[in-house]
């Protein structure tokens, strides 16, 4: 079967009226440019989706990853996006690109980078995972019951293929360092790291299958570590691959059934829980969130995409829009009690995160304004 790379890359360039929707007009510059990337030869075929403000660029190619042409051609289309979001003076105009030119990568520019290679097998379903003002580590809960819980993936049990386990790819975000551990067998070191969601994050995890390989990856930059101050949330998106020997899409799809709580809603320095949505209702118009996540089901096939269309063109493709359903309607109802609960803290604790998480906060500030007040304490 033929060998693919499947590169999903996204960045924040503008959106309309605060943190909600890219402009149609950012969509057609990204067309035109990743049009010209599959007649070119530097990709074979794309797609855009969105969650929130966040623009996300699915290329399938033969390159492998972190590819020069194939990261520029992705920069090219931010950066030509971001020039009609000035145009039109949107809010973020360009704000995930921190360089000015492009050096060979997007890693450490500013987009969210989550690739994968693999042979496809005879069917390949993939699903993408987009989120919004939240950060990488919020995928640790929903993937370690994917794909390490028995619970969430009967597969785990009954297929043999999976029965062995998974081995998880963890990084220390803020020391730039990354562990393996295997499980089942290692699942309470694996929880011991990942609990911590300030710190550590799932980055790839791996089938125990040598025949299936790569079975999920996250994009794990943080762009408040990269830049050196708060630009904006990390917004992470994931690629899954599903079914035959790997967990089916609706188990996949069950941990969001759970309203988690995640970190980075409202200028990246509150906890809120996912909000399962569709791509048209992922608009953050309440307190700007509830953090959102978006699922998009589609299938590679000769190294190109398919979605539900039957005429498919690079550029076209419709994917399954899972939480579009109505079923996920329970979810979204208990996500927004959940968000209206913890609102209610105002800028109290558990709200928002502690003083060392801010993104950004005046307390120094304070501190210094009234560091000769203090009095010893009775």
């Amino acid at each position: 079967m033929k060998k693919v790379t499947l590169s999903l890359i996204k960045a924040d360039v503008g959106s309309v009226a605060g943190h909600t929707a890219p402009h149609p007009r950012m969509f057609q510059a990204v067309h035109s440019v990743l049009k010209g990337g599959v007649k070119s030869g530097v990709i074979e075929d794309f797609m855009t989706a969105r969650c929130g403000d966040d623009i996300s660029l699915i290329m399938t190619h033969d390159k492998g990853e972190n590819n020069s042409a194939v990261h520029k051609l992705a920069w090219d289309s931010f950066m030509e996006a971001a020039e009609e979001a000035k145009k039109m003076h949107l809010y973020g105009a360009g704000q995930d690109l921190l360089a000015e030119a492009f050096s060979g990568n997007v890693r450490g520019l500013g987009p969210g980078a989550a690739e994968m290679t693999f042979e496809e097998r005879k069917s390949e379903p993939i699903i993408a995972l987009l989120a919004d003002k939240t950060e990488p580590s919020a995928f640790n809960l929903p993937l370690s019951r994917i794909f390490a819980d028995p619970y969430t993936t009967t597969g785990l049990i009954i297929d043999k293929r999976m029965h062995d386990g998974f081995i998880f790819d963890v990084v220390d975000v803020k020391a730039h360092k990354k562990i393996k551990i295997s499980t089942p067998e290692g699942l309470h070191d694996l929880l011991a790291f990942i609990g911590d969601i300030t710190r550590y994050a799932i980055k790839r995890i791996w089938s125990k299958d040598k025949s299936i390989g790569i079975a999920a990856v996250v994009s794990t930059e943080k762009l408040s570590l990269i830049a050196g101050k708060y630009v904006g949330k990390d917004d992470p998106v994931a690629l899954i691959r599903a079914q035959s020997g790997l967990p089916a899409a609706g188990e996949i799809l069950q941990p969001f059934a759970f309203p988690a709580m995640v970190s980075g809603w409202m200028r990246g320095s509150h906890w809120g829980p996912f909000y399962p949505s569709a791509q048209d209702d992922s608009n953050p118009t309440f307190f700007d969130g509830p953090p959102r996540i978006v699922a998009l089901g589609f299938h590679i096939r000769d190294g190109k995409i398919q979605g539900l269309e039957e005429k498919p063109e690079p550029g076209n493709h419709i994917p399954v829009d899972y939480f579009k359903d109505s079923s996920w309607d329970y979810v979204r109802r208990q996500a927004m009690e959940y968000a209206i609960y913890i609102r209610r803290h105002g800028p109290f604790m558990p709200a928002i995160l502690p003083p060392e998480e801010l993104e950004y906060t005046t307390l120094p500030e304070i501190q210094k304004k009234l560091q000769d007040r203090w009095e010893e304490a009775d």
